[in-house]
């Protein structure tokens, strides 16, 4: 095949690809620097009507749809013999058969990718149109500034969903395709692009497409040892033979992978936590036994006779309360965002008598949330902004030390409305690049912060998990 000069006013580099209807060219956008993507009909298939109009209704479907997920078109026009061509954003990320061309993905990327797909795919049911050729080919990665997008293309066998039932014609790709879209007049809907999201899954997961369609393949999990049966549920669920026993809808499909995704990384971080604690154990054990020895009996220090010692999920930290303020108890973490701080998830606990009633009522309790851009006190991170508690008098700041040589800065605000008072604190934590903020609400009139903060612990090797 020849390479031509030019296609329209790109200049042509190289070919990328080409299949059975089409040839894509490398193109250069000169007047705007930039490299293109051109997608020209194939001379053989030129002058058939049908397959005229399918090529240019690709890039009307794409236009259309608009989405950062969807490839888009920036360009249509014809060369002098006739044939259309689509100019679209070169994906310099290459394409997804490319990748796998190297072996499987590692189980959470693939999961990813797949939900991306599944995103893209639903944005075209959206818009009342069936890709029908979803296959590792067709999905792109186009690096854009400091991640990937996943860009889902080639519409050129994509149909309206309102003629789904009437196609008499059977297409797409062998392997991706369920059996009823290999069968002229199967009739198809949105269940028959779900069934392809799971193949290209399962071609992530093991390194090869599933056996053909309808026939009931290894699960991943025989082919990959190791990975978790949630994985092979959700794929063998896509992979069904009869549709409705498939995931209903793409998005349906798309968050129970980001479900199983999450649950796979809370699990290893859980594993990390606990090899963590494991390598620590011995360490700590001997640290305790000289604690012990020192002090005669270190629990009365640490916990004062009649409070509470409480735990947050992961224990990276714990806490000793009046006996009052441990009614109820959440644990599950905190995005320090709420300081100002850089968004994330982190350890923390908030233990009152009425969470309901917190942190607006006169219910008594604590707040503790430890986090890495909690780096306070020092030049390594931003200083937090507390909130403010409009009514109250602020007292003078002031240091009060706390255990393993912390020091807390402590900012208090008294005589609040409901005779409340709050006091807001920071510990930074010497030796270690994370920090620990406290918000102590108490009522009454006894103050019993530095009571709080004297029972104050924290495991460091948790909160690097």
């Amino acid at each position: 095949m020849s390479v031509p000069d030019k296609i329209g006013r790109y200049r042509v580099v190289r070919r990328i690809g080409s299949g059975a209807f089409a040839t894509v060219w490398l193109g250069a956008d000169d007047a705007l620097d930039a490299s293109v993507a051109i997608k020209v009909l194939a001379d053989n298939w030129s002058y058939h009507p049908d397959l005229r109009d399918r090529f240019t209704q690709e890039g009307r479907i794409l236009r259309r749809a608009d989405d950062p997920r969807l490839v888009r078109i920036l360009d249509v026009g014809e060369l002098p013999d006739g044939r259309p061509y689509l100019v679209m954003p070169f994906a310099a990320g290459g394409t997804l058969a490319d990748r796998l061309n190297a072996g499987p993905l590692p189980p959470r990327e693939a999961l990813h990718v797949a939900a991306e797909i599944a995103g893209a795919v639903a944005v075209l049911h959206e818009h009342g149109v069936l890709h029908r050729d979803l296959k590792p080919s067709n999905v792109l990665f186009q690096p854009d500034r400091d991640r990937e997008r996943i860009l889902v293309a080639d519409l050129g066998l994509a149909k309206a969903l309102a003629n789904a039932s009437g196609f008499t014609v059977a297409a797409g790709s062998p392997g991706y395709m369920p059996p009823e879209q290999a069968t002229p007049g199967g009739g198809l809907d949105v269940r028959a692009d779900v069934y392809a999201i799971g193949a290209t899954l399962y071609h992530m997961l093991t390194g090869r497409p599933p056996q053909r369609a309808g026939r009931a393949g290894p699960r991943p999990s025989q082919l990959r040892p190791g990975l978790p049966s949630a994985v092979d549920d959700l794929v063998r669920r896509a992979l069904r033979a009869d549709p409705r026993q498939r995931w209903a809808s793409a998005p349906v499909f798309a968050d129970a992978l980001r479900r199983t995704a999450a649950a796979m990384e809370q699990h290893t971080a859980r594993g990390r936590v606990r090899r963590r604690l494991g390598r620590a154990a011995g360490v700590a054990a001997a640290a305790l036994a000289a604690v012990l020895a020192l002090a005669g009996s270190a629990a009365t220090l640490v916990t004062p006779p009649g409070w509470a010692r409480v735990r947050d999920a992961t224990g990276a930290l714990s806490l000793a309360v009046p006996p009052e303020w441990a009614g109820q108890l959440r644990d599950a973490g905190w995005d320090p965002a709420a300081l100002g701080l850089p968004a994330g998830h982190a350890p923390a606990l908030v233990v009152s008598a009425d969470l309901a009633a917190w942190p607006g009522g006169a219910a008594p309790g604590v707040f503790v949330g430890a986090s890495r851009a909690l780096a306070v006190l020092s030049e390594r991170g931003p200083e937090p902004t507390f909130p403010e508690h409009g009514g109250c008098v602020r007292r003078p700041d002031r240091t009060v030390g706390v255990d393993r040589g912390g020091r807390a800065l402590v900012r208090t605000w008294a005589s609040c409305a409901g005779g409340v008072s709050f006091s807001e604190v920071t510990v930074a934590v010497p030796g270690r690049d994370f920090g620990i903020y406290l918000q102590i609400k108490q009522a009454g009139g006894l103050d019993r912060t530095d009571r709080v903060l004297a029972g104050l612990r924290w495991s460091a090797a948790a909160v690097y998990s």
